[in-house]
Parts: structure tokens; C-alpha cells; sequence
């Protein structure tokens, strides 16, 4: 075999249908797995080039540039330090012959070993040439370290046509491997590799042999009625999808379009219709039943009304496809019937009946009932009601049916719409709007980029359930570790940050978590987990911050001081964000700094500025510009004016210059020394009082 021979290499694993959700996964893991391991060998020339391909039965990749036989190599390797090898004689020892011995160079002598410094130690080294790769043999072992690391969620086990026992994701019926023309003789899962594959199962009905690697998917597109290469397919359905929705709205999750395009290799999609009486249904529960139980794609008109038809994709292309769409349609009528009967059935019993039965429902063996737990968010809701400007009777009624929706049939059926369900069913009961709004709002955001609460209820409500969650899984011990946050502690104090930031909610959050603790005054098992988690909440909100886009020096300069209230910090920001950018900034910044510095070491510091014993020019002229400014500053301050207060106290900058130039601060003097680090004191506060800015110093 010619090391000249370059060729695309074809490896390609037929099998029965593959698991559609993990099809993806599978095809990564073979492609990369096979492409490292050979690229690891120097068999590919150049930078890998590659294609996966993935389809219901099989998992190909080509590779091109891939080498029969690989380059040889120089190799230096390190035998053994001199100090060991050599007696002190200068002779070879028992260590050096035996080290020889093993790597089956007996009858090296030792001056065909390099003598050469090692650090700062002399070494032997051996310098030879090793024979490159050759494409079979690394193929043989880079297929069988690849297959035994696919990410395989559920192992088969069964009998290969040689009848050895086998275990794979599914059996495994075909090995292709071709380079250029020829046939790599490896084999796997009891299979001999060829040149012949299988197409379509029911549109292909002979076997398919392949001349040569390049034209496997140009081959099994045109003869064998297969769409290999997963995004082609994927796209062609998305495309197909949107021709026959007619100018309708399609319901198209990205999860249920890949799911479609791992379970069909020629796709073909069909308009297909129900019965309208259906809609009476909330639509949610229709669009999940055809999406979860049947792979159908909803459509709805302009308004995101949902219309009595749906779309299939189906792994059969023919022209008469009445069969096909009758079959999907008496499928679907059966699901669609059952959840009309499951919403039926959950209008009988209103809400507010079906609240005390949560507490048959254990929310967790230290925290009690979800109906506990439902008694703990209204406790925290209520309490937040007033300083928010809520009804506290709608917030109240809003907390005790948010978490009823859990017992009924089709959320049982269907967790995803808990909160949507809840919704309905608290209109069909007659409850307030803002009610039935915050049973189905008061879990958002559910994920980064969510919609907020949109009513005040809501956003009380939501308040109280993520509250709650926080305090109460933190109070026992399950706080997040790592990457291991199973209760989404991380997404609940993501959530609150956010109402509280974007909705500028004037809520202390030390008194948030004091409020919630108190609701489980009557579990001791819960420990005061308050302290932690306001750190917790400072921490996620500096990560948040900074994914706005704010730099780290204007996120501390703001959150320095440990503020609780955090609904200015925007304003407060931006504020920032002007003040860094005037003349006067790094200097000022500097001064506060070095200020800040002075007063730390500075034992205790008078209240009060005391004017007679302003002794110095500089000294009288800032303290004057301080007296002169602060009613201006208090004012900006008091009403959230934050860049007007930053914009003045910039104004400062001369006289500061001045009084670090010409002012001696530790004073022998007692009284003088002790005036000016009042002066310095007072400075610092007026300052700092929109944001620590010795944080934007540099260095």
C-alpha cells in the first residue's frame, strides 16, 4: 500500500431504527470519534474535512484526504538519566540493558544513544524512525474505541450474523468501508466490512454497492430514496412544512423538527384535518397532545388561533397518500378525545375545591405538602401586597389556587402546561382576571430571556413561589454545588433579580428573605439560610450585569456597599458610565482611593468638619465647595437624578487636586489632623453616595 494512495474514506454503520432522540448525539460522537483518532494517527492530510451523515438506520461519515498509509516519523525518546545508566565505571548498568531489553533493542550500542541535557540533567536518548500508520489497522482500532464510547442511552444486546453476542444501541446489520475503490478489511459488531449498502426500507428494494467513497450520498439519494446528511434533511422538511401550511402559522419547536428528522430518511409531508368541534379545547393541550404523542406539526391563522388542521411528516412519498393522512387523522381524533375528556372532567370540581387536596401531595419529606407549601407563598405574598401596591384579597386568592392546576387530569397528563391549565380553569370558575392571570404567570420567567409577570399579582405571586423555593431548599441543606442545582435555585434568584430590576420594584431583598423565613417558623428543620442566600442573590446579580454589558469596575463601584436595594441600580449604573467618561474622572477616582485608604487606617474620625480649624487655603476653598454643593447633591440624589449628582460632585476635581498638593492630612497637631480627616470623611460620603468610585481607579 503506496503512501501516495490518498482517497476519502467512507465508513458507514447500518442498523435497525435508532433512538430519534439520540440520534444526534450518536452521529457527533461517530464522526468525531472516528475523524480524532485517525487525524490522533497523521492518516488525514491537512486540516480534517469531513461529513456526518445520520438517518432512523444508519451512521456514516466521510472523510476526505485520508492517507493508506501514514507519513514515518523521527522520534526522540528519552532512555534513561546518564546518572543511571552508567556505573562508575562508565559502563552500561543492569538498569540501562534492561530498559534496552524492553523495547526489544538488546543489541543497541551505546554509542548509537544520544548523550544530551535533560533540564538540567544529562540523559540518554534514542533517535529513531518509526513507520508510519497504516490505514487498516488504525481504522480496526479507532472504530472499536469510537463505537465503545457513543453516548448509547439504553444497550441492546443480541446475536450477530457471525452469532457472536453483541451489545449496541440497536442491532447493527451492515459495515461499509471503502477507501477510494477498495475495501477496508475491518470489521465490527460481527460484521465484515463492504462495498454494499441498504436504502430506503420501503422505497429501495435491493441492495446498493457502492464504486467508491465519493458518491455514497449522491448514490443513496438518487437509488436508495435517502436523505443522509441530517441538516439537508431537516431542512427540506422545514421547507416542506411551510409550502404546505398555506400561508398558516406552524407550530415548529426546534426540538419536534429534530425529532421528525431522525425518524424519517425521505420525507414527505401531508395536510391532514380534525374535527373542529375539538377547539372548544384550550388550544395549548391540543398543539401538545399532536406534538408529544403524535410528531404533528399545529397550525394556526394570523391571530395564533388554532385551525382544525396539522401537518405529517411522513417516511413515504407516493402519490396517493389518502391512506396516509385517513390513518393520521382517526390517530389523532382518538388523542384530541382525550384531553377533551381529561379539561371536561377538570371543569367539574372548581379550584378552589380541589386546593385542600394538595395536601395529599408531598412537596419534599422536610418541607411538608404542596398545600404547606401553597400556605407559605400566600403568607409571602400577602406581606409583599402593600409595598407593592396590590390587592391583598386578589393576591391571597391568586396564591391559593396557583398550585391547585397539579391535580388535575391533564397536567397530570401534561406538566408542561401547569400554570397554562390553572389559568383556564380559574376563568371557567369565574375568578378575577388577575387571578386566573397569575395562576399561569406567577411561574415566569421560566428561563433566561422569559417574559416577566405582566400584572401586579402576578408579579407578587411569582415574587412568593420563588421566594419560598429559595428559603426553603436552601434552609435544609440543598443549596447548589457546582453544576448540580436540582432545584433551580439558580433560576429562581435569576427571577427575582430580574422583576425586581426591570419592574424597579422598591423591595429591600435582606427583608424579602427575612419576610419568607418567618413562613417556616413552624419547621425547625429549616435553619436560617438568609445571610447565605443574599450573597447567593449578589452573586448571580453580578453575572447578570455583566451579560448586560456592564464592565466589572462599574458593577462593584455599585455594589461595593452591599446595597439591598438594588431597583436604582440601573440608573445608578448608567450614572457610572457618564461619570467615567468626563475629564475629571480618573483623578477623582484616584483621590477617593487614596481617601479611602486614609480613613481605614485612620483610628476613629470626628463627625463633623469644625470651620475654625481650617487652617490652610486649600482646605477652606474645599470644604466651601463642599458646603456650596451638597443641597444641590442631596436634592439630585433624593430624586434618582444619579448622573446629575456625579456630573456636579465632578466639579470637585481642582479643589481635591489642591488639597492632596498642598495639605498635610496627618498633621502633628491633633485637633488639625483630626479636622481634616473629618473633611476627608465628609468628602468620601458625598462622594460615594450613588457609588463607590475609587472602583473605577485605575490599577
Amino acid at each position: 500500500m503506496s503512501q501516495s494512495a490518498i482517497h476519502t474514506l467512507l465508513i458507514e454503520l447500518l442498523t435497525e431504527e435508532l433512538p430519534p432522540k439520540a440520534l444526534v448525539r450518536l452521529a457527533d460522537a461517530f464522526a468525531n470519534g472516528l475523524v480524532e483518532k485517525l487525524n490522533a494517527q497523521d492518516l488525514i492530510a491537512g486540516v480534517p474535512d469531513f461529513e456526518q451523515h445520520a438517518t432512523p438506520r444508519r451512521l456514516a461519515v466521510v472523510i476526505r484526504q485520508v492517507r493508506a498509509i501514514a507519513p514515518a516519523k523521527q522520534v526522540r525518546q528519552k532512555i534513561l538519566p546518564v546518572s543511571i545508566a552508567l556505573d562508575a565505571a562508565g559502563q552500561p548498568t543492569p538498569a540501562l540493558t534492561k530498559k534496552l531489553a524492553a523495547l526489544g533493542l538488546a543489541d543497541l550500542k551505546l554509542a548509537e544513544l544520544e548523550r544530551a541535557l535533560d533540564g538540567k540533567v544529562e540523559a540518554f536518548f534514542l533517535n529513531r524512525t518509526v513507520p508510519g500508520a497504516v490505514l487498516s489497522e488504525a481504522l480496526q482500532t479507532a472504530l472499536n474505541e469510537t463505537l465503545a464510547q457513543l453516548p448509547i442511552p439504553k444497550v441492546m444486546r443480541y446475536q450477530a450474523p457471525d452469532g457472536s453476542l453483541v451489545e449496541f444501541v440497536r442491532p447493527a446489520h451492515k459495515l461499509l468501508a471503502l477507501h477510494g475503490t477498495a475495501i477496508v478489511p475491518v470489521s465490527a459488531l460481527g460484521l465484515k466490512a463492504g462495498r454494499t449498502t441498504l436504502g430506503h426500507r420501503f422505497l429501495s428494494k435491493h441492495e446498493i454497492t457502492l464504486p467508491n467513497a465519493d458518491v455514497y450520498s449522491s448514490t443513496l439519494t438518487q437509488t436508495g430514496q435517502v436523505l443522509t446528511h441530517f441538516e439537508t434533511r431537516r431542512e427540506v422538511i422545514r421547507s416542506e412544512l411551510i409550502k404546505h401550511a398555506g400561508g398558516a402559522r406552524i407550530s415548529l419547536p426546534e426540538a419536534l423538527l429534530d425529532e421528525v428528522t431522525a425518524l424519517v430518511e425521505w420525507p414527505a409531508v401531508y395536510l391532514c384535518h380534525f374535527d373542529p368541534a375539538f377547539l372548544a379545547v384550550p388550544q395549548e393541550c391540543l398543539i401538545l397532545t399532536m406534538q408529544t404523542n403524535q410528531k404533528y406539526f399545529a397550525l394556526s391563522d394570523a391571530n395564533g388561533a388554532l385551525q382544525a388542521r396539522f401537518l405529517v411528516v411522513s417516511n413515504l412519498a407516493t402519490t396517493t397518500p389518502e391512506a396516509i393522512i385517513t390513518g393520521n387523522e382517526r390517530v389523532v381524533q382518538a388523542r384530541l378525545a382525550d384531553a377533551k375528556f381529561f379539561f371536561e372532567q377538570d371543569c367539574k370540581k372548581p379550584l378552589i375545591q380541589q386546593a385542600p387536596q394538595l395536601a395529599n401531595v408531598t412537596y419534599h419529606n422536610k418541607l411538608g405538602s404542596q398545600l404547606q407549601r401553597v400556605e407559605r407563598i400566600e403568607n409571602i405574598a400577602t406581606a409583599l401586597a402593600p409595598q407593592l401596591g396590590a390587592n391583598p384579597a386578589l393576591v391571597a386568592r391568586a396564591a391559593r389556587l396557583a398550585k391547585a392546576d397539579l391535580l388535575s387530569l391533564m397536567v397530570n397528563e401534561f406538566p408542561e402546561l401547569q400554570g397554562t391549565m390553572g389559568q383556564y380553569y380559574a376563568r371557567h370558575d369565574g375568578e378575577p382576571a388577575e387571578v386566573a392571570q397569575a395562576c399561569a404567570e406567577h411561574y415566569q420567567p421560566r428561563f433566561a430571556g422569559d417574559a416577566l409577570p405582566a400584572s401586579i399579582t402576578s408579579t407578587v405571586v411569582a415574587l412568593a413561589d420563588k421566594l419560598e423555593t429559595l428559603v426553603g431548599i436552601w434552609g435544609i441543606g440543598l443549596a447548589p454545588s457546582g453544576d448540580k442545582d436540582p432545584f433551580a435555585l439558580r433560576r429562581h434568584a435569576l427571577g427575582i433579580l430580574r422583576m425586581v430590576l426591570e419592574k424597579a420594584l422598591p423591595l429591600d431583598l435582606a427583608q424579602l428573605l427575612r419576610t419568607s423565613f418567618a413562613s417556616f417558623a413552624s419547621l425547625p428543620q429549616v435553619i436560617d439560610p438568609c445571610d447565605a442566600l443574599l450573597a447567593f442573590l449578589r452573586d448571580r446579580l453580578r453575572g447578570l450585569l455583566r451579560e448586560r454589558g456592564y464592565h466589572a469596575n462599574e458593577i462593584e463601584a455599585v455594589l461595593s456597599h452591599a446595597p439591598t436595594r438594588i431597583d436604582d441600580l440601573p440608573a445608578r449604573l448608567e450614572a457610572v458610565r457618564v461619570f467615567a467618561a468626563l475629564p475629571e474622572a480618573p483623578a477623582l477616582a484616584a483621590a477617593n482611593k487614596r481617601i479611602t485608604n486614609i480613613l481605614k487606617k485612620s483610628a476613629e474620625t470626628p463627625a463633623t468638619v469644625q470651620p475654625a480649624l481650617l487652617t490652610e487655603a486649600a482646605e477652606k476653598a474645599l470644604y466651601a465647595q463642599l458646603e456650596a454643593i451638597t443641597p444641590a447633591v442631596q436634592t439630585q440624589l433624593a430624586a434618582q437624578r444619579y448622573t446629575e449628582v456625579l456630573v456636579t460632585l465632578a466639579q470637585l476635581r481642582a479643589n481635591v487636586d489642591t488639597f492632596f498638593d498642598g495639605v498635610m492630612v496627618n498633621a502633628e497637631d491633633s485637633a488639625l489632623r483630626m479636622n481634616r480627616l473629618a473633611l476627608l470623611a465628609q468628602l468620601w460620603r458625598l462622594m460615594n453616595c450613588v457609588a463607590d468610585l475609587s472602583k473605577l481607579a485605575a490599577g
